[in-house]
């Protein structure tokens, strides 16, 4: 009888465990968690043509594929502003289900982050004041300007990587307002950003594109190991078959840089 009773209590503990495993297994799931939660928060700058505002609600390119994204999953899409630089800390703390906006794949990101496919192309360049880009044609004839850039950025790792002197600022909005203020020479920005923030028709009329200094890959970030990257692929790849991420790039005028899915 005792054995039985010892054989009983050890097959009721082995189900136990086996139930915590599932348990677990399933809270380590992204996806569960966001749908447990009905919503996915995607962390954002205000970056236009990706992420910006329009009559109190964030729209763009990012912004309207998160949102399609967070349909498909049966859920609402909460945006959050976030300090570009503290990314990665506002993932891992759950402050944030993911990074979306015009986010260049680094081997830092790739390494700390569980990413996207890469869904567009892009390029670091350098913003000057228009009536003097003939003299900055080139990354050399900018060495000795004062640049600001975003914190964090692929543009301030460029100037960084080129000793160019410069100043860190909140974001790309605020590194355009530094050279049309005059308070810095240049700003580094993404080709994106440049193509539909300034020149003619812009706010920044007065400021104009020169060099690329890089050239390089969007994608979106999740936290490491999250099964929500693999889900965004293959959402990316239908809305891409279906003609529905096509259409919507050309709403904000990025279809030329889009990835074939």
């Amino acid at each position: 009888m005792k054995k039985f009773i010892a054989l009983l209590l050890a097959v009721v503990l082995v189900a136990g465990m086996t139930a915590c495993g599932a348990k677990k297994a399933a809270s380590d799931s992204d996806m569960a968690y966001v749908k447990e939660k009905g919503k996915l928060v995607v962390g954002i700058t205000d970056f236009a043509p990706m992420d910006y505002q329009e009559n109190g609600q964030w729209v763009g390119f990012d912004a309207d594929m998160a949102k399609a994204f967070a349909e498909s999953l049966g859920v609402e899409c909460q945006f959050v502003e976030i300090n570009w630089d503290t990314k990665a800390m506002e993932l891992d703390s759950k402050n944030i289900d993911c990074v979306w906006n015009g986010m260049t794949l680094t081997n830092e990101f790739t390494s700390s982050m569980a990413c996207s496919n890469a869904y567009c192309n892009n390029a670091q360049v350098i913003v000057v004041p228009a009536d003097v880009a003939g003299q900055y044609a080139d990354a050399e004839s900018c060495k000795d300007l004062t640049f600001a850039v975003e914190a964090g950025s692929a543009g301030e790792a460029a100037v960084a990587e080129l000793g160019y002197n410069y100043i860190s600022v909140t974001d790309q909005a605020s590194a355009l307002m530094e050279v049309s203020a005059g308070t810095s020479d240049a700003a580094v920005i993404d080709l994106l950003m440049a193509g539909a923030m300034i020149g003619e028709g812009t706010s920044y009329a007065n400021l104009t594109h020169t060099a690329e200094l890089t050239a390089e890959e969007y994608g979106v970030g999740f936290r490491k190991g999250s099964d929500l990257a693999a889900a965004l692929n293959e959402f990316f790849s239908a809305a891409y078959a279906d003609g529905s991420m096509i259409a919507c790039a050309k709403t904000y005028g990025v279809q030329d840089a889009l990835i074939a899915q």
